[in-house]
């Protein structure tokens, strides 16, 4: 790899609500030279643990309102930063790609020996974490998922997606990014979601993934995204909760439904009405509501 960025340590000091120790894996087979940072708290051998998984343009600073909810029941939480974002190295070249991103998570999966692994996720961290049971069949055994889609190039796309793929191909510095996608987001917190990303060297990861959603049939996931939706359908017996916050203007009301429908034995789904695209940014309501519905 031809060259790769590394976010300075200081960026990260005094955030609001998130002081989490860093963790760090470098021997990640097929990533060797890359350093994937991943939170991890609660008990080390807890009966349940919550995989969190981030999308675009954010890292685990997302999961901070879940995190603290997880681990007082119990549970212990792992929240890694896909390469190219947060605290893990950014490779500044062309390596990004759909497969690129999924294998980084099954390899963490096994790295760490995961187990009874409930995946949370939103985004990205759906359109890959929803495909990671077809690997990882006797590992998962629950799923949050908020705001994201399995895409197969089949559906019709949403104008607003169309509108964002728009926006970040017209802002390669991808600095007002989550405001244009969910202008929800708290002012407050904006600085936080930008910590990992000081320049545009920084920055590869975010502006390739509006490249990589596989709006032709064809395109690298979409046949994996089918497969999934196969296996949700036919083969899940887990746990399962689908949460929407209502203001996402691309993965609406109707497109969650869609997601629940997939997923066998799934609750209808849960509303967050003051919440956008980023649904954790009021994630303790899906959080407890999770937890109420399993109990362990």
């Amino acid at each position: 790899m031809s060259d790769v960025y590394r976010t300075p340590d200081h960026r990260f000091e005094q955030l609001d609500d998130f002081s989490y120790s860093p963790n760090y894996l470098e021997d990640l087979p097929g990533y060797e030279g890359l350093r994937m940072h991943y939170l991890d708290e609660g008990p080390a051998h807890a009966a349940r643990t919550f995989l969190c998984l981030h999308g675009e343009p954010s890292w685990s600073y997302l999961y901070r309102k879940m995190i603290p909810i997880f681990v007082e029941a119990g549970s212990r939480v792992i929240a890694p930063d896909l390469f190219g974002f947060g605290r893990s190295d950014k490779p500044t070249d062309d390596v990004f790609s759909f497969d690129f991103h999924r294998s980084s998570l099954l390899r963490l999966v096994e790295r760490l020996d995961l187990r009874d692994i409930t995946i949370v996720c939103q985004d990205w961290g759906g359109m890959l974490g929803l495909t990671l049971p077809l690997n990882l069949t006797d590992r998962v055994t629950g799923v949050i998922a908020m705001n994201t889609m399995l895409v197969t190039g089949e559906m019709p796309i949403p104008p607003a997606f169309r509108a964002w793929e728009q926006w970040a191909a017209d802002h390669p510095d991808m600095d007002d990014a989550m405001q244009f996608i969910d202008h929800t987001i708290a002012p407050a917190v904006l600085d936080a979601y930008r910590a990992p990303f000081p320049d545009q060297r920084s920055k590869a990861g975010p502006r390739t993934f509006p490249t990589l959603v596989p709006t032709t049939p064809d395109m690298p996931g979409a046949d994996t995204a089918r497969r999934a939706i196969a296996w949700w359908q036919n083969e899940w017996t887990g746990d399962s909760l689908v949460a929407c916050g209502l203001h996402d203007r691309i993965l609406t009301l109707p497109a969650m439904q869609m997601v629940a429908g997939w997923i066998s034995g799934c609750p209808p789904v849960l509303e967050i009405p003051e919440a956008g695209h980023f649904c954790q940014e009021h994630g303790e309501a899906v959080a407890e509501k999770y937890l109420e519905l399993y109990r362990r």
